[in-house]
Formats: structure tokens, sequence, C-alpha cells
């Protein structure tokens, strides 16, 4: 029982709830962290179009960070790895962070690329593991990573493992790749670990270099255009969930929503993760892997015609059935859309569907629900059964088919007093009963009997 304190408190909660003022999802900019992986191994020595890969890398790299520098919100930092032992040491945890993040601090990085030589081996999956620590507990910033490496791991680690399990974890979002000198072939290996470009000569890789930081820093928008059947723009109100499809998690949930003009809102999102789209409608439209441009305004279309179903009780008061629900599915798929209480509407993609009934026996209906129309769907009123006899017993109540032939509708409580009152659908049923003290099946009790809408019927059962 609620005493007045507890009523008075659940008010004031109440009161609290709603003049709580709604806010729009945070807005505010957020720190972004680059952590650049430079490939130092010995490999990084080879010849590449007229000096070694290495200071090709270093120098590009160097002129990256200094453009970076008047960047609001950004950090930087330089882990190396492969450069502080010999490969003939076999050194798989050579692997350091060189340049921690800070703001505007490009001449550190320039200046730590200077002292850094190729030397040793490719710790790829050690140097991915240890980054995890690089990166300042910040739920509230982006993290990137940028591997910049001419060799595939050499230590026997798994850096697709690695990779997958720190971005599920969020500790940076998905990685770039960039081959400096590489093959094909050598590509395909690194592809897993993220978001992989093959820079086969130096200007690929200047150009490879610039469209990573773009897409890193520049704005990306997202429109969602719900249309019916005929491509008009006239959907909308509906929860658009955009699920991170690394880690399995929304990232963002927006209702829709339309402007006086028609238009559709246009939201942000981190083109630096992938997404899988939930339209939420019922039942839910799924797009995997969104198609996303980073850096531009993208416009995606997609037809959602909706309809409304609406249960309707039959005007008989009070319902014997209490609250009666039904079940909604797709013609020719057993899952389960929805379940409603009769009484409720319900919008439902167009197309076709079956609602079954838990009446008493069950009844299914066929039903189309068409764009911008409302299907109905009801039932006739039912009748009563009063089972009179006192007998402790068991039995079934049967529906009698038009061919003469039975379909189970209920069994009578075990052992238990089979005086009962059931709601039913009118039809013709039969009545399957064998008392508890018969001592044989031969002493089984069948009545037949009929349900009328509105009206009782008596069926009594005697002991033989």
């Amino acid at each position: 029982m609620l005493t007045l304190g507890r009523v008075c408190g659940v008010l004031l909660g109440s009161f609290l709830l709603l003049a709580a003022p709604l806010r729009a999802q945070d807005t505010k900019p957020r720190t972004t962290r680059i952590l650049f992986l430079l490939d130092a191994s010995g490999s990084m020595n080879a010849p590449w179009e007229g000096g070694p890969r290495m200071e090709v890398a270093k120098r590009l790299l160097a002129r990256m960070a200094d453009s970076l520098d008047t960047y609001p919100n950004l950090q930087l930092a330089l882990r190396v790895y492969g450069h502080q032992h010999l490969a003939k040491e076999n050194n798989c945890e050579d692997s350091r962070l060189e340049v921690p993040f800070a703001s505007k601090n490009a001449r550190a990085i320039r200046e730590k690329l200077k002292t850094i030589e190729g030397k040793g081996n490719t710790p790829i999956t050690y140097s991915l593991q240890q980054s995890a620590q690089d990166f300042p507990t910040d739920p509230n910033s982006r993290n990137v990573l940028i591997l910049i490496t001419d060799g595939l791991e050499s230590c026997k680690g798994d850096p697709c493992a690695t990779a997958l399990a720190l971005q599920r974890k969020r500790v940076f979002l998905k990685p770039f790749v960039i081959g400096i000198g590489a093959e094909k072939e050598f590509g395909r290996q690194l592809e897993c670990l993220g978001q992989y470009y093959n820079a086969a000569d130096v200007g690929t890789f200047r150009t490879v270099l610039n469209d990573v930081i773009a897409q890193t820093l520049s704005k990306t928008t997202v429109a969602v255009n719900l249309t019916d059947e005929q491509s008009r723009p006239v959907e909308s109100n509906v929860n658009l969930t955009f699920i991170n499809n690394v880690t399995e998690q929304p990232e963002y949930n927006y209702v829709h929503y339309r402007n006086a003009q028609g238009k559709p809102d246009v939201l942000d999102v981190d083109a630096l993760q992938s997404y899988d789209l939930v339209i939420n409608t019922v039942p839910p439209v799924v797009q995997r892997n969104l198609p996303i441009r980073p850096g531009k305004a993208n416009v995606l279309t997609y037809k959602t015609p909706q309809g409304t179903l609406a249960l309707r009780n039959p005007s008989l008061t009070p319902n014997p059935y209490g609250t009666m629900q039904a079940v909604v599915r797709a013609q020719g798929n057993a899952a389960t859309v929805v379940a409603l209480p009769f009484g409720a509407k319900q919008k439902l993609l167009a197309g076709n569907y079956e609602v079954e009934l838990l009446t008493l026996p069950r009844l299914v209906r066929r039903i189309t629900v068409k764009q911008g129309q409302e299907t109905a769907v009801t039932y006739e009123a039912p009748g009563t059964l009063n089972i009179v006899s006192d007998l402790k017993g068991y039995g079934s109540i049967y529906q009698v088919n038009q061919d003469d032939s039975q379909t189970w509708v209920y069994t009578l409580p075990n052992g238990g007093s089979s005086r009962l009152n059931l709601p039913m659908q009118p039809g013709n049923y039969r009545l399957v009963f064998r008392s508890a003290n018969a001592l044989g099946s031969k002493f089984t009790d069948t009545r037949n009997f009929s349900i009328r809408s509105g009206q009782v019927t008596s069926v009594s059962i005697f002991g033989k």
C-alpha cells in the first residue's frame, strides 16, 4: 500500500522528471588525438625514389605535423618501433612512445624524427598493444592511429586481432594503415587492420597522408530521407540508430525529423567509424555498412512506407476475455514482429502480415497494410462455456471442424474440479473427459456443444 508520503514522493519525482529540460545530444567539440605509429625496421633503409624510405617518411611526417599545429582541439603523439635494436638481436619489444600527446607539439615530433634510424624488427602487434597506454583516458576524445609501415609483422603476433580488440574496447577508432612501397599482396594482409592505403611511390604517400588527415579532421554529415513506395518524402518521426559495426554498440540515436519544407534533418557523424543503420520502423529496416563519404554531406534514401494496424474489441462490455492480446508476424515468417493489446494502434511497414488473436480458440487473420491507410482487425463477441460438474478428472476441449475433424483448443486442469467458465469464440466444440476415479479409458465421456455470441452454454459431466 502507498502511504501519503510515498505518493507525494512519486508525484514530486514525476514533476521533476517532466520539468527537466530535454537536451540535444552533446555537440561540444571533442579532442582529437592522432598517434603516428612509424615503422623504423631495417627494411625502411631500402632506397625509394632517390633516398631511403625512412628519410622520405620522416620528412613528410614532419611536414604533416607542422601543418597540424594550428588546429584547435587536436593533439599529436609519435610511437616508433624497430629503432632501438638491430635485426640480429631479434627484439620483439622494440617499441617506444617517443613523443607523448600534447597540443602544438609539432616541433617536438620534428626534432625526434631527426634522431630515428631504421634498425630492427617489425613488432606491429606489440606496438599496437602498447599504444593502448599512449592515449589518455578520455571517453569523449576521438583516438586515431596512423600506422606507416613497409613490412609485415615479424614477431609472430596477430596485429589484425589486436587492432580489432582495441577498437572494440574503444581505445582507438578504425586505424589507417599506409603501406610504403608495398606490393598488392602485402596490402591484402594488412587490410584487416583498418583502412589500408598503398603508397607505392612518394607522390602517392604524400597524397595519402593529406587524405587521411582530411578524413580525420573534416566535418561529415548524413541526411536520412525516408520515403513511401512512390519515393515521396513523407515518412518521419522514426528512431534512427547508428550502430558501430566493430563494437556492435549504438553510437547515435536520433528521432527522424523533417522541417517545414519536408527536408530531413542533417546529422553530424564521425566518419572514422563504420556503421550499420537501423531504421526502427515495425519491423525495422537495416542497412549494413553505411556508404558514408568522409568530409561530405551524405544523403541516404530508404523506402519505409507505413500504414496503421488498429485492433478493435467487439462491442461487448465487459469483455469476457479481459485484456485481449494479438501477435503480429510477417506472412511466411514465424518470428514475432510485435505483440499488442486490443484497443491499440500500431504503425507497420506496408506489407502482408498474419495477426494471431489470442482468443479461445486462437484466430488468425491475414491482412495487408498499405501506405497511409488504417487496417482494422476485430473478432466476434464470445460466448461462455459453463461446465457444471464438480467431478475431478482429466480432459480437453476440441473445435469440431466442418469436415468433422477436431482441433485441440483447451486442456482442463489436471485432476482438478471440472467446474469451469470459459469465454470462447462462436462455433462447434467437443468435450472429452474421464473422471479421476474412473477405472479405465472406456469410461471417457464425450459431449458435443455449440457456443453462440453473448450466450452461456452449459455442459454437464456425469461419472461412469
